[in-house]
């Protein structure tokens, strides 16, 4: 019940700006109210663990970033639209992955990947120089 729709992905040049744009269905997340869920935007290569990227809290006034993303990348949530959102500007072509968004009930701000339970398909990111 309920899905983690992204958008946004794609191939693009170093330098580039990419907004990816993550949904939740409907106008409830698993029977619950999507402000309830803290949500976080994660990377994941081949043979490689998952890694925080940014995550976010429930009213969106407390954010946590990657160092490598501090200064680049920001994090937000719109309640009205169910959707939470990565602006990534600057792209390098370490910035090359598959990003998933993740959503979790919870109260508090948690940032590990193994804490979130609801995770989006994936998309992939490429970028060329």
């Amino acid at each position: 019940q309920g899905q983690l729709v992204e958008s946004g992905g794609g191939l693009v040049q170093a330098g580039d700006s990419l907004r990816l744009s993550c949904a939740a269905s409907g106008h409830t997340f698993n029977g619950r109210a999507f402000s309830t869920y803290i949500m976080g935007w994660f990377r994941q290569a081949p043979g490689k663990d998952r890694e925080t990227v940014a995550a976010i809290n429930l009213t969106g006034d407390s954010t946590y970033y990657a160092d490598y993303v501090k200064g680049r990348f920001t994090i937000s949530r719109d309640k009205d639209k169910d959707t939470v959102y990565l602006q990534m500007n600057s792209l390098n072509s370490e910035d090359t992955d598959v990003y998933f968004c993740a959503a979790r009930a919870a109260v508090n701000l948690i940032t590990a990947p193994s804490a979130y339970n609801h995770w989006s398909k994936g998309t992939q990111i490429t970028v060329s120089s």
